[in-house]
């Protein structure tokens, strides 16, 4: 190759790699192609259960399915909502299968280098669950305690990184068995998301038990492609308007039986 094709070449790549598209890829919206159409088709998890499932009639339901219907009728469009899987959910964005995505995604460093995050409209939150009268009340107050947690998850490693030396943690095979022997003393507290807490606290006598404190927090947000501003600006909208008027956080009480966390 010539120097003078080396550099075509070169300068070639070096515009792909500034946003042209590669093949497959699906380009941007804009918010009018969108309202045009009339419908925003929305990818969305149905096997994470409570913010994606499918009802008993087959369609999909969940947080994130009431999040994207909302939505759809605040833009003033209809909602087709797409079953993703947690591989295939940001490929189907952008290559152009699905407008956007409600699908549990938490934001990271990586998948920003990917789509467009809006703000955060939910989040998946691990706590610290114990007896009420237990005087815990921060990672401190473990030393010497009975902590429970399902083994290789996320509060397992929630509470090794926060837990004191001295700490008796206790690994058991799933979130059932450690609600379980929270339930019958077998431990002090266990770590686990704020949909455990809520059943345990629907089995137990009221006020039993208590979040002691916060382990960890995932935001989820909407996902968009790359160059999409004006539509994440709408979404933006959305999620500001109807966290400050409680709407969304009625959705998460509904789902989760909790107020919606605190979302930065």
């Amino acid at each position: 190759m010539s120097n003078t094709h080396r550099r075509t070449f070169t300068l070639g790549l070096a515009a792909l790699a500034a946003g042209s598209l590669l093949p497959g890829m699906a380009s941007a919206q804009a918010l009018a192609d969108l309202k045009k159409k009339g419908r925003i088709t929305i990818g969305m998890l149905v096997d994470f259960p409570p913010y994606g499932i499918m009802s008993s009639s087959n369609q999909p339901d969940g947080y994130d399915a009431d999040v994207a219907k909302l939505l759809a009728k605040d833009l003033g469009v209809a909602a087709d909502i797409v079953p993703v899987t947690g591989p295939n959910r940001i490929p189907f964005l952008l290559t152009g299968k699905v407008d956007m995505l409600i699908a549990s995604l938490a934001i990271t460093p990586e998948r920003a280098k990917q789509v467009l995050f809006s703000k955060p409209y939910s989040a998946a939150s691990i706590v610290l669950y114990g007896n009420a009268k237990s005087p815990i009340k921060t990672a401190a107050d473990l030393k010497g305690l009975r902590v429970g947690v399902a083994r290789a998850s996320t509060q397992d490693v929630a509470v090794t990184k926060a837990a004191p030396e001295g700490t008796q943690i206790r690994r058991f095979d799933d979130d059932a068995s450690a609600m379980q022997a929270l339930l019958s003393g077998q431990v002090d507290a266990i770590g686990c998301s704020v949909t455990v807490a809520a059943q345990i606290a629907k089995r137990a006598p009221a006020g039993q038990f208590e979040t002691k404190f916060q382990l960890l927090q995932q935001n989820m947000a909407v996902a968009l492609r790359p160059g999409e501003d004006e539509v994440a600006k709408a979404v933006n909208d959305f999620i500001a308007r109807n966290s400050a008027n409680g709407e969304l956080s009625k959705l998460y009480q509904k789902w989760l039986g909790a107020p919606l966390p605190k979302l930065d």
